[in-house]
């Protein structure tokens, strides 16, 4: 059976990102890299040798990349084979969105639970993040 691995990203809609990251910054120290979100580096317990990332970004309000999911929030989870999750949630009868994207950050596919949450799934690359 397949399953997440990690939170991958966490992401949320702001009236205004970039006053409402500098807030982050400024209050809890939540550094912003030049594209305005985070990313939090981290080691695996069980293989301490594997790294891994979590990223933290504001989308602003009227933002679609959520869509259809009308809720403020997704959140990325990391997954070892992201072809045989999104089969595996197809076969379970959950509404999985038919684009796959692949880039050098990775593979992403996108389905939405019962509650009509939009959620995302990476694998990341071979290499790590």
């Amino acid at each position: 059976m397949q399953r997440v691995t990690g939170i991958g990203g966490v992401f949320f809609k702001a009236k205004d990102p970039k006053a409402l990251g500098a807030w982050y910054e400024a209050r809890l120290g939540v550094k912003r890299e030049p594209w305005g979100g985070s990313v939090f580096r981290w080691r695996q317990h069980d293989e301490p040798e594997r790294t891994g990332a979590t990223a933290w970004n504001l989308f602003k309000q009227d933002a679609t990349y959520f869509d259809p999911s009308t809720k403020p929030f997704m959140v990325n989870y990391i997954v070892d084979d992201l072809a045989a999750m999104l089969a595996q949630l197809r076969a379970g009868g959950v509404t999985v969105d038919d684009k796959v994207d692949e880039s050098e950050f990775g593979k992403f596919g996108w389905a939405i639970d019962p509650e009509g949450n939009r959620f995302e799934l990476w694998e990341p690359p071979q290499d790590g993040t």
